[in-house]
């Protein structure tokens, strides 16, 4: 090797070296960044010219990679829409809401989500995290796992939910023998079973229960909102055998009464509104009894529900948005998947603590979390980053030594190419 040569070699380290330094410049500079991934430049053998002698002089450079594969550990926020990922996959995240361009998608594992002023979910880097909207019935329909196109910014903003008007009533409880074979009868029992019209309106109907003085005897009335009597039924439960204290039913004074399944449909209000009121089905126990003791108020099972605004969101760890409603109610809204690559070390690193895909990371893949290979997510938590700082300091005193070896190269070079020139005095 010539003396330029090694040189050459001298320069090529100090510039290697300085590259190693600005990666753990960068680890250091985010070791409390959440989701951040790790940087490093790994050292190569390279050779600089050919030699005459058959031994090619070997500098170095410095390879760039990113440790993206490794997790890092999951710290509680207490935050709602703070996610992380315990497993492989990334939050798809765009660079605005609703992108119709997919090259604006890129991948994260930055999760410090937090509603916009128009209910968008956007992390600290300025990303909006994009889903796969449920529909009103609940299903997500078909969805392409394997581009961005179906994705759609998740929004928990002024979300309402529409009123379902009530089909069906069930009705259930027991009612008390004693006070059945009285001169004169006792006061009725009343109870009511609350309905939406379909407009979301709440409503009551009211269910009369008259004992009568003949045993084991009730006439059942139902009565509108507008307090308007629908009909009435007589029940007469049995005293006697396996079947004691299960219904049966007399319609002669509602003839729609079916006698023989314990339902009968009535319309309500203006337009009529068809409801179907079951009481359970004769000689079951399936819907009202009758035994001696304490009258028990009815168990009114309704179907529908009134208009309801959203007023917190749940996520749960496949990814999945619920709205709670201040009517009760609780709705899936959007799925977060999470995108999978072949080879995640091999994404390009980009602004915002992002990767986009290359080549070499290979597809991608959106996954449901908690499936596969993909990993769960946990809300309220963010995931921190993969830095170890202790191991950062240590290959940052290496790398400091190892510059300072190739500089006393140079400076050694330097020095022989003086005492050369000197020969010629």
């Amino acid at each position: 090797m010539s003396i330029s040569n090694a040189m050459q070699t001298g320069v090529s380290g100090l510039r290697a070296n300085s590259t190693a330094v600005g990666r753990i410049s960068d680890n250091i500079a985010n070791a409390n960044t959440d989701g951040y991934r790790r940087s490093f430049a790994q050292m190569v053998t390279t050779t600089t010219t050919s030699s005459g002698t058959g031994l090619a002089p070997a500098g170095v450079q410095a390879v760039q990679g990113t440790n993206v594969s490794l997790d890092g550990a999951l710290r509680p926020t207490g935050r709602a829409t703070d996610l992380a990922i315990s497993g492989s996959g990334f939050f798809v995240v765009s660079r605005g809401p609703d992108e119709l361009v997919e090259s604006n998608y890129m991948l994260t594992r930055a999760g410090s989500f937090l509603p916009d002023e128009n209910g968008n979910l956007r992390n600290a880097a300025g990303l909006f995290l994009a889903g796969f909207p449920y529909g009103e019935d609940g299903a997500l329909g078909a969805v392409d796992r394997n581009r961005f196109g179906d994705l759609q910014t998740v929004n928990i903003g002024d979300v309402q939910m529409r009123g379902a008007p009530t089909t069906a009533i069930t009705i259930g409880g027991n009612v008390p023998a004693q006070q059945t074979g009285l001169v004169p009868p006792g006061d009725p029992f009343l109870s009511s079973a609350e309905f939406f019209s379909p407009l979301g309106v709440a409503a009551r109907l009211q269910f009369s229960w008259q004992p009568t003085d003949v045993p084991n005897t009730w006439e059942v009335t139902v009565t509108d909102p507008a307090g308007a009597a629908l009909g009435t039924v007589g029940v007469t439960f049995n005293a006697e055998g396996p079947n004691a204290g299960t219904p049966t039913y007399d319609n002669t004074n509602f003839p729609t009464f079916d006698v023989a399944t314990g339902q009968v449909l009535v319309n309500v209000g203006v337009p009529a509104q068809p409801i179907t009121l079951d009481f359970g089905a004769p000689d079951t126990f399936t819907g009202m009894t009758q035994f001696a003791g304490d009258y028990t108020p009815l168990r009114m099972g309704a179907d529908g529900s009134e208009t309801g605004m959203l007023v917190r969101t749940e996520i749960d760890e496949r990814g999945d948005v619920y709205g709670v409603f201040d009517n009760g109610r609780r709705r899936a809204l959007f799925n977060i998947p999470l995108a999978q690559v072949p080879n995640p070390d091999g994404l390009l690193t980009t602004n915002g603590n992002a990767f986009m895909l290359s080549r070499s990371s290979g597809p991608m893949q959106l996954g449901t979390a908690g499936t596969g290979a993909a990993g769960t997510i946990t809300a309220g938590a963010l995931e921190s980053s993969n830095v170890e700082v202790a191991q950062e300091l240590t290959d940052l005193i290496q790398t400091q030594r190892a510059y300072s070896s190739n500089a006393k190269i140079v400076t050694t070079v330097d020095e022989m190419l003086e005492e050369t020139m000197r020969l010629k005095r």
